[in-house]
């Protein structure tokens, strides 16, 4: 093998250990725990070596994030698939996406926060972020009435999911009537609008800002 291909394959492998101890830590007990110093203390690695690949805390919940919104991407990817017509998508899209919200707590956490400045619904967010959008864009085009712009429409979904994600999370809103919340939500967009139309109902011109397309 040679030296420069194992080399890269070993700065790959300590990025990895490095992003699952942050996640891991984050996971256990919060953000806040995830110092360089003490993930340096849980790989046994110098700080220096970390910062030789992350300039930081922030960066390395950005890292994870953007690893973590791969594994967003496909959840709602197969709910879609499995979905029974374009009116049932939404549903269960959404109840994929706040499923994962609550199972993977510590990485939505640093999705949501200041703590990861990346840019989300934008042609600028790194790919994986943009496919995870892309689910949503997916599952809510095909019921949007005409005239709806189907960016905002997804963007007012996503605000939708994203609204009672972190409160409930904290308890400011209670558990309890998660399900009604939820379909409370979907019915309000699978229950109405009209089909789209045959070019997708997008203003001509215009690239859709979370997928790029």
């Amino acid at each position: 093998m040679p030296i420069q291909t194992r080399r890269e394959r070993e700065r790959a492998e300590r990025e990895r250990l490095i992003m699952t101890a942050a996640r891991e830590l984050a996971e256990a007990e919060g953000w806040d725990a995830v110092t360089t110093r003490r993930l340096a203390a849980e790989i046994e690695y110098s700080q220096p070596v970390l910062y030789s690949h992350f300039k930081g805390k922030s960066a390395i919940a950005a890292a994870v994030v953007v690893q973590g919104c791969a594994d967003l991407a496909a959840e709602p990817a197969s709910a879609r698939a499995e979905a029974r017509g374009v009116r049932e998508s939404p549903a269960a899209v959404a109840e994929t996406y706040m499923s994962f919200a609550r199972r993977r707590s510590a990485l939505y956490a640093a999705m949501c926060t200041p703590l990861v400045n990346l840019p989300f619904a934008t042609e600028e967010a790194p790919e994986p972020v943009r496919a995870a959008f892309g689910e949503l864009f997916a599952a809510v085009q095909p019921i949007a009435a005409e005239g709806d712009d189907p960016d905002l429409l997804t963007e007012t979904f996503w605000t939708g999911l994203h609204g009672p994600a972190t409160p409930m999370r904290s308890g400011r809103l209670p558990e309890h009537a998660h399900e009604r919340r939820l379909a409370l939500l979907i019915g309000r967009f699978a229950g109405g609008g009209a089909p789209a139309a045959a070019d997708g109902g997008r203003p001509h011109g215009r690239r859709h800002r979370a997928t790029g397309l």
